[in-house]
């Protein structure tokens, strides 16, 4: 990690990345709680969730198109902005009459996602390069990630009832508006030629896709992960007030999950310049689906704690080794484009397991539940066994 904090260009995209990033995370309850207090609608609440989804799923290969046509650096700035203009609409919402105003603040923040997360991966290995430093490089995100999923919404969640929410919203837009200007200091990031068309543009990234044996491995598995985790995180809360003991459980339990994607990080920062790709990744993914069985079969907290945080260590590792190995083996001028239908892969994955889990517990039971996703998780790790090794070092 520390040889990518190195380089000065990394250290700006990184530090945009960051400030984004926790800005971002202030809201994830914030705003759903905000519906509710205007409304008093569950459903409501949970729209403002849903909405988030839509994006991803209708525009990410498309944006993976523009991504690779684009200067990166141009469309990150723009992507950052566009978030910043869309998340101040947040400050009209003020009764149940405009909650239509939440809805379109969601969805034009997330179509800013859309771009800014394929524009951001595709020029990490521009700037580090695809040997040690790009796996130090997801390392580091991933803590970053994984401090922010535990600080930021539990953060976000208490002061909204100290500051409230019009100064949360500032504070989001001010976020974005400070990643812009430390993307700009960037120079002109790499892009692709613009004299073909969005369609054949598009086909070529799908075609590296069909052809590319690794990284058409690396999509499947990770959407049957993403699927299988989003439908147990659909039933933690309720799950766990009941098995646990109440809310101030759930959220340790939610916190510790956080620890292990911490620990997780750095440990596979070093596994992954060390190891083949698909053992590695079928390893984390085997653990994965024993801390799915090892949660949903506690009754204490303490078992539950130690089963997340087990979660959170192989899920870490798990989202390490695919990125970096996606990032070695596919080529600077459409890895927008492969980023994006990965993105597009994980909305599509969430949005179904977050459905499905619910409804197969209403049928039969959380435990059941967490051994079906547990047998999704082990296909998934079966079939990350058969990942080629990659290996594909240049100095940046």
């Amino acid at each position: 990690m520390v040889t990518a904090l190195r380089v000065r260009d990394f250290r700006l995209l990184w530090a945009a990345r960051t400030v984004s990033v926790f800005g971002s995370w202030l809201l994830v309850v914030a705003v759903p709680a905000h519906v509710f207090h205007l409304t008093g609608s569950v459903l409501a609440a949970g729209a403002a969730l849903a909405a988030e989804f839509l994006p991803p799923l209708l525009l990410g290969p498309v944006a993976g198109v523009l991504v690779d046509r684009w200067d990166r650096r141009r469309a990150m700035v723009s992507a950052e902005v566009l978030r910043a203009a869309a998340v101040t609409l947040l400050l009209f919402a003020r009764d149940p009459g405009d909650l239509w105003l939440v809805y379109v603040a969601v969805v034009v923040e997330s179509t800013g996602t859309v771009v800014f997360r394929p524009a951001a991966q595709a020029h990490t290995p521009v700037v580090v390069g695809t040997g040690t430093a790009l796996s130090g490089a997801n390392a580091l995100n991933s803590v970053t990630d994984g401090v922010a999923r535990l600080v930021g919404a539990p953060l976000g969640g208490a002061l909204v009832g100290l500051v409230g929410f019009p100064a949360l919203v500032v504070a989001d837009a001010a976020s974005y508006v400070v990643s812009a200007g430390l993307l700009a200091l960037l120079p002109r990031g790499a892009g692709g030629d613009e004299r073909s068309g969005v369609g054949d543009e598009l086909r070529a990234g799908l075609a590296f896709l069909r052809s590319g044996r690794t990284a058409r491995t690396l999509l499947v598995v990770s959407t049957l992960f993403l699927a299988a985790n989003a439908s147990l995180t659909a039933l933690l809360v309720p799950f766990g007030m009941t098995a646990w003991g109440g809310e101030g459980s759930v959220g340790l339990v939610m916190s510790a999950l956080g620890v292990g994607f911490l620990l997780g990080a750095p440990a596979t920062r070093v596994l992954v310049d060390r190891l083949s790709s698909g053992p590695l990744l079928a390893g984390a993914l085997a653990a994965t689906s024993i801390g799915f069985v090892l949660l949903f079969g506690s009754r204490s907290p303490v078992a539950a704690l130690l089963a997340a945080v087990l979660i959170g260590l192989a899920g870490s590792a798990a989202l390490v080794v695919t990125q970096t190995a996606l990032q070695r083996v596919t080529p600077t001028d459409v890895l927008g484009r492969v980023g994006a239908v990965m993105f597009t892969g994980e909305a599509a994955a969430t949005f179904v397991g977050a459905l499905a889990g619910p409804a197969l517990a209403e049928l039969t039971s959380a435990r059941t539940t967490a051994y079906a996703a547990c047998a999704v998780t082990v296909v998934a790790a079966v079939y990350a066994a058969s990942t080629p090794s990659v290996h594909q070092p240049f100095a940046p």
